[in-house]
């Protein structure tokens, strides 16, 4: 199952208020679990971020590399 945006908003309200209530919260319900997986999901939309930008920096580099080689290249042919 996919969950949204809302969805995942919808589960951390919900489970901050089982969270909230303490030792009245709903029998077995798995506040401490569910919240453990909602930091697990944070943190791996983090790391999803870092290796988009860290890949998009590499892509910049590369095309860097590519302009300055083929202009080496060019200038190098026609100074002969």
């Amino acid at each position: 199952m996919i969950l949204d945006a809302n969805q995942i908003v919808a589960i951390r309200q919900h489970n901050d208020e089982e969270i909230r209530r303490g030792s009245r919260a709903t029998h077995g319900y798995p506040a401490q679990t569910i919240q453990n997986l909602l930091h697990t999901i944070e943190a791996l939309k983090n790391e999803k971020r870092k290796w988009k930008k860290l890949a998009q920096d590499r892509g910049k580099a590369l095309d860097k590399i590519v302009e300055i080689a083929s202009g080496s290249t060019e200038s190098g042919s026609t100074g002969k």
